[in-house]
């Protein structure tokens, strides 16, 4: 249309340039777009407010920071719409420290910000992580009485989850007027983010409660949730809702099915699930490798790689994570070696810590300690505690006393205060029946004050996940859980004496 009113010698006023540049905008037209700009600047009207606002966001929708700026700069005046568009361009061009000062350098020159500038400023602060220069924003908005809607609370949610102040988010959420699913995903899916997967699960209970529908993004947040506490059942149900509202089982939806299930210990259904899917990408082929490798069916994770590759599928590093753990638990060491010199010779995929780790575990396995050792030494990045206790677990295995007291004393002085490098080496002796060597060891975790970390177990019943750790008495039916403990013990005990022809102790 522009175009035709040029060709007709029709002439642009303020009314339609800005027409013409959120054209361009909508279609990201940036060579058009500076040759409006120009005619502009030839007609006068390129220092006109509203004129001006328009060439910002068009140059800040193309990525042209530096075009922003110069236009910016070159105006005669600048209202709040100017400065909002000025610091939007920068961040969403990733120059968020540089938009939180832009915020910064407004309020300077006596301009009060609005709900939508706090939105984009607050959503900086959490993508940096900046929990001091979050909460001065929260203060502005509360100092100056700006109107804590659901846009503006949802942002502050999210800063603080991203923040690590879990505690407050909830507080803020505590305290919105109101909320949306959007309210909810933040928070569901940041708790699972920050490893709160209870937490996360706990609001998703809420929010069933209240009555708010979820939609996908809820749904993926919740199977993370429940792929890490192995929370089958609460999976399962979210499984049935998705079939019941005909939700498709594609994308993040399946990846997030397949990976909780298979996370959970359900392979046959991560298999089904995985099979039912219309298209894959890396991430599903990622989560079936990861989880048949996981359940020790090796050479079937394999399968699914080559076959991932022969349909054109590039692995990432988290595949091969999933590959060469396949590797590891079938004993694999040939292929092992072959598939870790193709990740950088083949696919361009730098090695990291994780791969080696995977590596000296396969070897360690194989029972070839000295190769691992010669592997870990001659590893271009640092090895780390992980990487020599596969090594030491080795040596227990294989009764090597000397070269396991050369890795503990690297292991010490990586992680000095961690138990498990000691009770390996205490293991190691004992393997070897040299008591004495065993005893000194548990003798120096005494004096240097080091215990044991107690194991932690879990259990689901009726959706909601248990944890317990030895000794512990935090569960609130812990009294009860030690009684039926204790009537167990005696029913095993009278079981066992009626077993041997003994009147049994208890019926």
């Amino acid at each position: 249309m522009h175009v035709e009113m040029m060709r007709k010698g029709l002439v642009l006023d303020k009314y339609t340039y800005p027409l013409v540049l959120n054209a361009c905008v909508q279609l990201r037209e940036l060579r058009h777009g500076r040759s409006v700009h120009s005619h502009a600047i030839k007609t006068g009207f390129a220092l006109d407010l509203y004129v001006m606002n328009n060439l910002i966001r068009l140059y800040g929708v193309c990525g042209c920071v530096g075009s922003v700026r110069k236009v910016f700069d070159r105006s005669p005046e600048r209202d709040l719409v100017s400065w909002t568009t000025l610091i939007q361009g920068y961040v969403d061009n990733g120059h968020l420290k540089e938009g939180v000062e832009l915020f910064f350098e407004m309020i300077e020159h006596g301009l009060r910000a609005d709900e939508r500038m706090m939105v984009v400023v607050i959503s900086s602060c959490a993508k940096l992580g900046d929990l001091r220069l979050g909460q001065k924003l929260h203060k502005y908005v509360q100092g100056h009485k700006l109107n804590f809607d659901v846009f503006l609370g949802n942002a502050l949610v999210d800063m603080y989850i991203k923040c690590g102040e879990t505690d407050i988010a909830l507080n803020v959420f505590r305290e919105m007027p109101t909320r949306n699913v959007i309210s909810w995903n933040t928070l569901i899916s940041g708790l699972a983010q920050r490893r709160e997967f209870k937490q996360a699960l706990s609001a998703f209970n809420e929010m069933q409660d209240q009555g708010v529908k979820p939609d996908e993004n809820t749904l993926v947040g919740v199977l993370n949730s429940c792929s890490n506490l192995g929370a089958l059942e609460v999976g399962k149900w979210v499984h049935t809702y998705i079939d019941r509202n005909q939700i498709q089982v594609a994308g993040y939806v399946g990846n997030a099915l397949v990976d909780m299930y298979a996370k959970s210990g359900s392979m046959d259904d991560a298999l089904r699930v995985f099979g039912s899917m219309n298209t894959k990408d890396v991430y599903s082929y990622t989560s079936v490798i990861v989880g048949l490798a996981t359940h020790g069916k090796a050479r079937i994770a394999l399968n699914f790689f080559y076959k991932m590759l022969a349909i054109g599928i590039q692995p990432n590093g988290v595949t091969f994570v999933g590959v060469l753990t396949a590797c590891s638990h079938g004993g694999l060491v040939e292929e092992g070696h072959k598939l870790f010199a193709d990740m950088w010779r083949v696919h361009k995929l730098t090695p990291q810590i994780e791969h080696y780790g995977c590596m000296v575990d396969l070897l360690s396995r194989a029972g070839l300690v000295d190769e691992a050792v010669e592997f870990v030494e001659n590893m271009p990045i640092e090895p780390d505690a992980s990487i020599w206790g596969s090594v030491l677990a080795a040596c227990r295995i294989q009764g090597r006393v000397e070269l396991a007291e050369h890795v503990t004393e690297k292991l010490v002085n990586i992680e000095s205060e961690k138990d498990g490098t000691y009770i390996l080496m205490s293991n190691t002796y004992a393997s070897v029946s040299k008591w004495r060597d065993a005893l000194k060891v548990r003798r120096a975790m005494k004096k240097r004050k080091i215990k044991k970390v107690p194991g932690c177990s879990s259990i689901e019943l009726d959706g909601v996940v248990s944890e317990f750790r030895k000794g512990d008495k935090a569960h609130p039916r812990s009294k009860d859980i030690y009684a039926t403990v204790e009537q167990l013990k005696l029913h095993s005990i009278g079981t066992e004496a009626f077993s041997n022809g003994n009147e049994p102790l208890i019926v």
